[in-house]
């Protein structure tokens, strides 16, 4: 927040040659219209309202449920390789957010690599590596809100033309290394390939007994509202787009979805006795509280946009490409760009708020093809992310698979790099393919 405020801040100075009061005001000025935007205010609420939902689910059980069925209740794992793909397979299924995908996955994961002695690093390499590039393909979640939102402020400055999901879904084709690491992952799982340091990985038993979902309820506590999520995004995209879901309002069907969601946690909840509404109201105020940082994130990345649009920053850069850079290297040079930046900062939704508002537009002056060059922005966020000792999701799928996050950090980098190389290769393959 610090560093995208201090973009804005900057900026706005830069915009009007350093004059304080000037600038003071037009950033007054600039929040408060950011703020009048319908489409601005669902997405926030959108994001608030996640928290709220996330935070029901885990108390009412639900998801204590749905790991004990896993465990006792189906008789999947049978070896070391199962019980690993069972985490994969919990990984890329729960795609509500990141952190929440990293938590239930080294949870179901944690005592079968107790029984089968599995070293907890390849574990936490499970966790780390579905999801994030789960949550960013299936995008019906914060990463979504954030996404859409940073397309659509690219629209309502005339920068792109077009609808915005529409955008966002074609530029998830070419998320090049989140489908990349999940494929590494998978074949690292299933044919046990160890890379580097992850060959002397070694399974040492915890002494920990802490568990984190200790309420264990029927599972359906967590699959429905998750399920009615996937069903009321597609519905409302169908009623915001007069029939055609393309052509549907991104922020309003979101937003809806959430409001029914957690509407529906109410009816559903309350009445089985689960939780009563006392209890209810205030996890889902606590759930809101925790996620105002992310809504805050957001504003300032609307913020942004609306300043180095203003400043002309991507059409500039996009000069100095056209002199110096092939269109052809453009993809490939953003992913890098981007893979840095979250590398150092260990936040893909900070470089996705940074790189967006200044790939979109160099795209456009070069007259590159624009999903790939969205594509790349996303995929180097989460490489650098992946990568980073620093990043949410590394210290969070460390701490569920009860792993050091240097351990972690250390046995995750060789398949990561191997992914971030392949990515590469692909951005200039594509970039030759698309504009040929």
């Amino acid at each position: 927040m610090l560093s995208l405020f201090g973009g804005v801040v900057l900026g706005t100075l830069v915009l009007h040659d350093f004059e304080i009061l000037n600038s003071v005001e037009s950033i007054i000025f600039l929040f408060f219209s950011l703020l009048s935007e319908a489409w601005i205010l669902k997405t926030l609420g959108f994001a608030i309202l996640v928290g709220s939902i996330v935070a029901l689910i885990e108390k009412s059980g639900g998801i204590g449920g749905f790991v004990d069925f896993v465990q006792h209740k189906i008789k999947f794992v049978s070896s070391a390789r199962s019980a690993l793909l069972l985490s994969y397979v919990v990984g890329v299924s729960i795609f509500v957010e990141s952190s929440i995908t990293s938590l239930i996955s080294g949870t179901v994961g944690k005592p079968l690599c107790d029984k089968y002695k599995i070293p907890y690093a390849k574990l936490a390499h499970v966790c780390d590596s579905t999801s994030a590039p789960t949550c960013s393909l299936i995008v019906l979640n914060g990463w979504g809100a954030l996404l859409l939102g940073l397309i659509s402020t690219q629209i309502s400055l005339g920068v792109l033309q077009g609808d915005g999901v529409t955008i966002l879904i074609n530029s998830l084709i070419y998320n090049f290394y989140a489908i990349v690491t999940l494929l590494i992952t998978f074949l690292s799982v299933y044919f046990s390939i160890e890379i580097g340091p992850m060959k002397n990985a070694k399974y040492v038993a915890s002494n920990k007994t802490e568990d984190r979902y200790l309420k264990h309820t029927s599972m359906y506590y967590m699959l429905l509202p998750i399920f009615l999520m996937v069903i009321s995004v597609f519905f409302f995209l169908y009623i915001t787009g007069d029939g055609d879901i393309l052509r549907g309002s991104g922020s309003s069907s979101i937003f809806y979805t959430m409001v029914v969601t957690l509407m529906f946690t109410l009816i559903y909840y309350v009445p089985t006795k689960n939780m009563n509404i006392s209890t209810w109201a205030k996890t889902a105020l606590k759930g809101a509280i925790k996620l105002i940082p992310i809504a805050s994130i957001l504003l300032f990345a609307f913020a942004i946009g609306k300043v180095t649009t203003d400043l002309k920053t991507g059409y500039y850069l996009a000069s100095l490409a056209d002199e110096n850079l092939s269109v052809y290297l453009l993809a490939a040079v953003i992913f890098i760009l981007a893979s840095i930046m979250s590398f150092s900062t260990g936040t893909s939704w900070g470089t996705f708020s940074i790189m967006i508002p200044v790939a979109v537009p160099m795209a456009v002056g070069m007259d590159a093809n624009i999903y790939l060059c969205i594509g790349a922005v996303i995929s180097g966020g989460i490489f650098g992310d992946h990568c980073s000792p620093i990043s949410d999701t590394t210290i969070i799928s460390s701490m569920a698979s009860d792993c050091e996050v240097i351990e972690h950090v250390k046995t995750q980098l060789p398949y990561a790099l191997i992914g971030g190389a392949i990515s590469t290769v692909l951005f200039i393959l594509f970039s030759f393919l698309v504009h040929s």
